[in-house]
């Protein structure tokens, strides 16, 4: 059993609460700190005659930290009996009294991350590239279609006001930053303030609820080995009941153009087969009913709200609480994505 000091969960505690639920038996092996692009802690093992993966906060828990683990938790239950591709909920701890932290336990995904590398089949298939690209929209679409009401998730989002507060719910998360010491402020992003009021002016009129991932886009997304099917979308901390269209959007904002900037982390190469932005309009509007006029509302606000969040790494750099490279590199990001935020809004969405 691996007890060393880098380990950052306590695996004979762990083991103690899998006898009491039943999961396996013996000694636990193998376990090893998977990589990705969150903050949580994700440790794969093997138990018995079978392999988890845990999902926790990080070492240093606030309170939000447990409810969005049991929020996780909720969806993932909830999803079980759905069409949309998720990591399968093994069992949850709501406690912090075993782990220091609430945490689940979930089966590992048999798939790639395709912003990490694309394996032989895919690096040498525009076809395959293609099939990825529907992929995508398609789970965005199964989301859409969830029936969260018959789920029990009623109660995850708060609806009443949910376009309307957006813009500023942002703007106020940038302006938090200047609480860290050293930060420049926001005045080198381009149309930070010009974006903000157009989203204002051009609202839509409402929407139709539904389950939203909140991070959606393809480094939270495991593709099969053997084609270019989705085998899950993970990462599901943001997830929340509100406009559905919210994550189309933000896939739109991440996706690549060519000849337009965006965040590297986001890449992937080969790009060439993958669907033009027109062509993801396109395979999502045959495939729902909702009114998908203000597409293009929805895609800058992606920008616009991934933007604040990355200049928010930025800040936290300058006190010494993110990697300067890091930071660096999220400013960047910040300031391609208002670029293009300012593109779409002038020229409409690209061809």
């Amino acid at each position: 059993m691996n007890t060393t000091s880098s380990m950052p969960v306590d695996l004979n505690v762990l083991a103690r609460w899998m006898d009491q639920q039943g999961l396996e038996r013996g000694t636990i092996t193998q376990a090893r700190l998977l990589t990705g692009g969150t903050q949580n802690i994700l440790l794969r093992f093997r138990r018995g005659e079978r392999d988890f993966v845990l999902r926790r906060p990080p070492l240093h828990v606030r309170p939000e930290h447990n409810r969005t683990m049991q929020r996780e938790a909720r969806v993932l239950t909830a999803l079980a009996v759905s069409e949309v591709p998720h990591p399968a909920l093994v069992a949850t701890c709501a406690s912090d009294d075993v782990l220091g932290a609430a945490f689940y336990l979930m089966e590992p995904v048999d798939g790639f991350n395709p912003v990490v590398g694309l394996p032989s089949l895919h690096a040498g298939s525009a076809t395959i590239r293609h099939e990825m690209g529907v992929a995508m929209v398609d789970a965005s679409l199964a989301l859409a279609r969830f029936d969260y009401v018959a789920a029990g998730l009623t109660d995850v989002g708060k609806l009443d006001g949910y376009l309307e507060r957006q813009v500023q719910r942002w703007r106020t998360q940038l302006e938090s930053y200047r609480d860290y010491q050293g930060w420049p402020g926001a005045g080198d992003i381009p149309g930070i303030d010009a974006v903000g009021q157009w989203l204002d002016q051009h609202r839509p009129g409402g929407f139709v609820p539904g389950l939203v991932h909140g991070d959606f886009h393809l480094a939270n997304a495991m593709f099969r080995f053997d084609s270019g099917r989705l085998a899950a979308l993970v990462d599901w901390e943001l997830s929340t009941i509100g406009d559905p269209l919210f994550d189309f959007g933000w896939l739109l904002a991440t996706w690549h153009v060519p000849g337009q900037s965006c965040a590297a982390s986001l890449r992937v190469e080969p790009w060439n087969g993958f669907p033009s932005v027109q062509e993801l309009i396109g395979r999502y509007q045959a495939g729902t009913q909702r009114d998908t006029s203000d597409i293009h509302w929805y895609a800058v606000l992606a920008c616009y709200k991934l933007g604040i969040v990355q200049e928010g790494s930025y800040a936290r750099a300058f006190a010494g609480k993110a990697s300067p490279d890091v930071g660096a590199r999220q400013h960047a990001s910040a300031v391609a994505l208002f670029q293009r935020a300012q593109a779409w809004i002038e020229h409409g969405l690209p061809q």
